[in-house]
């Protein structure tokens, strides 16, 4: 084991093995809606199963049992079991394109993986570091496209934002006065465009220290200043 992130289910190992190619990555941002993907695991112990489905959805969060909140998941119905976390989600191409993590319990079809993206970033920090430090707003999002009005009325470079479908009590996010249905546009004079693009900025270094967001609320813009805390996991 050389690092671990139980707040994003990745881990990092290092292996001996000879003879074998490493794995081409792709990437979130060239995924569509309704893509095929192919699902790699040992559901129930049964080595090497592949299953097929679809893209459903793209950058989820997800709430799992422990109450942690996993950012910028894809959402797919490539049947997953227990058994299938940790495994590599592809595209059709053969490029690895998510992380196979989690299925809801008596639901159908709903089974999701971490980003590439995602798991890349938290790689990188696990490698570097051995752990990852995060900065914490306390918010479940959603992608969402912006209808062309909004986009006219303020005079966006945006296409797309982040929708605010959650705001988790005494966080960050309440603090500042964000509220469930807005739309992110910006954190710290940045465009946000997807939960990944949030995601990627919420780095150790803005832990403790305002940031300004913009956010769409009803037809107004609005400029919150927000400080982000560190995540701990539960």
């Amino acid at each position: 084991m050389v690092g671990e992130d139980p707040d994003s289910d990745i881990a990092i190992l290092q292996v001996s093995a000879n003879g074998y190619h490493s794995a081409k990555l792709g990437n979130i941002n060239d995924l569509k809606i309704g893509q095929l993907v192919i699902a790699i695991g040992n559901p129930l112990g049964f080595q090497h199963t592949i299953t097929t489905g679809v893209i459903s959805a793209l950058g989820r969060t997800l709430r799992t049992q422990t109450g942690r909140l996993i950012d910028n998941v894809i959402q797919t119905d490539a049947a997953l079991n227990p058994g299938n976390s940790g495994g590599p989600l592809i595209d059709w191409e053969g490029k690895v394109v998510g992380v196979n993590t989690a299925t809801i319990m008596g639901a159908q079809n709903l089974c999701f993986a971490i980003s590439i993206n995602t798991a890349q970033n938290i790689a990188e920090q696990l490698l570097r570091y051995g752990k990852v430090k995060r900065a914490y707003l306390g918010i479940m999002m959603q992608n969402v496209d912006l209808v062309h009005r909004l986009i006219e009325m303020h005079d966006l470079k945006n296409k797309k934002g982040i929708f605010v479908t959650n705001v988790e009590k005494e966080s960050p996010a309440e603090k500042a006065g964000i509220l469930a249905g807005d739309i992110i546009i910006s954190f710290s004079d940045r465009l946000t465009e997807s939960s990944d693009d949030l995601f990627r900025l919420l780095t150790g270094d803005k832990i403790g220290e305002f940031q300004f967001m913009v956010v769409l609320r009803g037809n107004q813009k609005l400029e919150i200043r927000v400080t982000p805390s560190e995540l701990k996991r539960k």
